[in-house]
């Protein structure tokens, strides 16, 4: 396969999963905003969804206050905001549009039709329909998406690629909002809440757990009230979980040996390396470090590997990023 194809295919998939991953992101703050609760710990919930995206400076040259409203508009229809939902939604687009001939028509289809109902939606309309539903439809093509793969592509190396740039995208996501929301929420320590405080923070936790799709999985797994310890225990190390950092890297892993060439030995072995610690790890070992530590390390070491995967199949960069007005 040509790397050019390949790059685009990989970054189609990566601004697809980036755009679902920051609707959950936002639809978690935004369910967590309904609970009542002081002006700070509000202000701060939103300023952690800027920091989370390394966008402090591109959201400071735009807004001088941190509002809900402002940072919904920010990151969901900002036209001159690069990780915007609405931009990643058209870069995802234009990057199937440049290798429609290897995509499918289901999976055309379903990315041209996603874009052009976003594309004339102003933030007013978006809103007036409800900003909630419009986050479930986001997941909800990607969800489209995802089946239109799975369920139509051969398992060449089109498809490899395509997978290969979700779950980067997927593990980078987990780690980031596990890493934001656990050290925001896990201040209600057992037995120190009143009924009504125990009442908030199990809001709180379930709605962590349904931005990943893993709430009804936690109470399969453990059968037992929600605790911080057991929800970064299901997002960190269950292999059978999709969007569990394990389950992540067990796929990664897998593709890179199906796709391997002369200059990917090295990647190979890192992606290998970070898998292996994931396998064998133990939660009291990741806690006696420091949960916020770990994630940290784990975040550089996706990095490392997005770039190198980056230089050893792709073209380099990201192709396909809208061009601004």
């Amino acid at each position: 396969m040509l790397s050019r194809t390949a790059d685009h295919l990989y970054w189609m998939a990566r601004y697809s999963e980036r755009a679902e991953n920051l609707a959950r992101l936002l639809d978690v703050t935004y369910q967590m905003s309904l609970v009542p609760h002081d002006a700070e710990t509000e202000r701060s919930n939103w300023n952690a969804i800027i920091a989370l995206n390394s966008l402090q400076f591109a959201y400071a040259k735009r807004h001088d206050e941190v509002t809900a409203t402002k940072v919904l508009h920010f990151m969901v229809r900002d036209e001159t905001q690069p990780s915007s939902i609405y931009n990643c939604l058209r870069a995802a687009r234009e990057n199937a549009r440049a290798v429609r001939g290897t995509l499918t028509a289901e999976m055309w289809e379903t990315i041209n039709e996603t874009w052009l109902q976003l594309r004339d939606q102003s933030f007013d309309a978006i809103c007036l329909g409800g900003i909630a539903a419009f986050f479930d439809w986001v997941k909800q093509r990607a969800s489209l998406l995802r089946g239109a793969m799975f369920g139509t592509m051969l398992r060449d190396e089109a498809f490899q690629f395509i997978h290969l740039g979700a779950l980067l995208e997927r593990a980078d996501n987990t780690a980031r909002i596990l890493d934001v929301k656990y050290h925001s929420l896990a201040g209600v320590q057992h037995g120190e809440a009143d009924d009504l405080g125990e009442a908030s923070d199990f809001y709180h936790w379930g709605a962590l757990l349904r931005s990943v799709s893993a709430f009804e999985v936690y109470r399969k797994v453990y059968r037992d009230v929600i605790t911080p310890e057991r929800v970064a225990e299901l997002l960190i190390l269950r292999e059978d979980l999709p969007r569990a950092l394990h389950s992540c890297m067990e796929g990664i892993v897998r593709i890179l040996g199906k796709v391997r060439n002369s200059r990917s030995d090295e990647t190979v072995r890192r992606a290998g390396q970070l898998y292996a610690a994931l396998r064998y790890a133990r939660m009291d070992d990741i806690f006696a470090r420091g949960l916020h530590a770990w994630l940290d390390d784990f975040i550089d070491a996706i990095g490392d590997l997005s770039a190198r995967i980056s230089d050893d199949f792709l073209v380099g960069g990201e192709p396909g990023e809208p061009t601004l007005p």
